[in-house]
């Protein structure tokens, strides 16, 4: 079907439509970063704000991902203007190259972006994956109708099948070296110097859970949740550090529960933290009743059970162990205790101290005046984490 100069075609609204849906979710995405505010359905330490909090949201930590996004599909939505038959020939075959090798780029940053969020980042944000597969969707529409679209006085298309394919590769080249600039230049971990001592709540390190002695010189509250993944990841990292720091390092252990039913600073349930609340006072319980008893808790907690994926306690199987490991009636005196939701304050308090322009991710490690949201693979990463961003001093 071939178009006038008044007249669009069918495929032109849609490839337009997808541009302009991709465009606005890159540009919202890129609003959240910069100004620091939040997107409906994406607050309260959600799936979809872990993924826009961690430092793969940026590019060497200095330009958010999606803000280049916005750029290429503005570019897109510009140059898809000059394809029709009304335009001049020369510049017509110019913007269908262009075409192609942002829809290249598109593609090859989608489906990188997807395997991070699958495989790394291991949550999935729904304004991501939307305007990834929009993108996908918008590249195959653009490859198929520039080897079809035929010249104005041509039999032939304005570009023919290899050309296109050379352009299309450009792009996913260019994907690659985007790409290769992650991998190679490890952000900065997002961390705030904000936190007023006077905010920060102070505790007796002998009546609270703690991993470490808590007499060490060196002491950093972990706020948590039972159902983070990137807390089950952290939580087998922390013996090997305190093992590194010869004792003088302890993390007091303070649940944070993403859930508003127990925490007044998050806005809001999210189905992935709805048991939050429960486990973190079946743990609590747990170690009121046997302090010995509670790192096997602990662990069993967050341990893999079966797979690839680390798939968070039922409170039904949490209260199971927690009475194997307590006895019954241990467990059920110590969960009606009044000092777990007095603790469960103390901990959202602190949780409180650290949100910074809405973002209030876990896990989060708090020193002094210092917290940091780290991203750590093994106690390399954690001891870089604690002395560069949190100044705890070097071992």
């Amino acid at each position: 079907m071939r178009t006038t100069g008044r007249l669009w075609s069918w495929w032109r609204w849609i490839l337009t439509g997808l541009n302009l849906v991709a465009l606005v979710l890159s540009a919202t995405m890129s609003w959240h970063y910069l100004a620091g505010g939040t997107i409906a359905g994406c607050g309260g330490g959600s799936p979809c704000e872990q993924v826009l909090s961690s430092h793969w949201s940026t590019i060497a930590g200095i330009l958010p991902v999606s803000g280049l996004a916005t750029g290429v599909y503005l570019a897109m939505l510009v140059a898809g203007l000059f394809i029709g038959p009304a335009t001049e020939e020369s510049l017509r075959r110019l913007a269908w190259s262009m075409m192609l090798i942002l829809a290249g780029s598109i593609a090859g940053s989608a489906i990188w972006f997807t395997i991070l969020q699958k495989w790394i980042i291991r949550e999935f944000c729904p304004y991501c994956m939307t305007t990834h597969i929009t993108g996908i969707l918008l590249a195959a529409l653009i490859f198929w109708r520039a080897i079809r679209e035929k010249g104005e006085h041509e039999t032939k298309p304005v570009i023919t099948l290899l050309p296109a394919m050379g352009r299309l590769t450009g792009g996913l080249i260019l994907a690659g070296i985007l790409i290769a600039i992650q991998v190679g230049f490890t952000p900065p971990d997002n961390y705030s110097d904000e936190v007023s001592p006077g905010n920060t709540p102070s505790m007796d390190y002998h009546s609270v859970p703690i991993v470490g002695s808590p007499d060490a010189p060196y002491v950093v509250s972990l706020l948590f949740d039972y159902q983070c993944p990137h807390c089950q990841k952290l939580h087998f990292i922390l013996d090997d550090a305190i093992h590194r720091y010869k004792g003088r390092l302890a993390f007091v252990l303070c649940p944070a529960p993403l859930n508003p039913d127990c925490n007044p600073y998050i806005p809001r349930v999210v189905d992935e933290y709805k048991n939050s609340c429960e486990l973190a006072k079946i743990g609590l319980a747990v170690w009121l009743a046997d302090r010995e008893a509670f790192p096997a808790f602990e662990n069993w907690m967050f341990t893999y059970e079966a797979g690839d994926r680390w798939i968070p306690r039922s409170p039904g199987g949490a209260r199971e162990k927690a009475i194997e490991l307590v006895g019954r009636s241990e467990f059920n005196a110590a969960l009606s205790d009044p000092w777990i939701n007095q603790y469960l304050k103390v901990s959202s308090k602190i949780y409180g101290s650290t949100i910074q322009g809405g973002q209030g991710g876990i896990p989060k490690l708090v020193f002094g005046t210092r917290w940091v949201i780290p991203e750590v693979y093994n106690a390399d990463d954690l001891v870089r984490i604690l002395q560069s961003n949190l100044a705890v001093p070097g071992i």
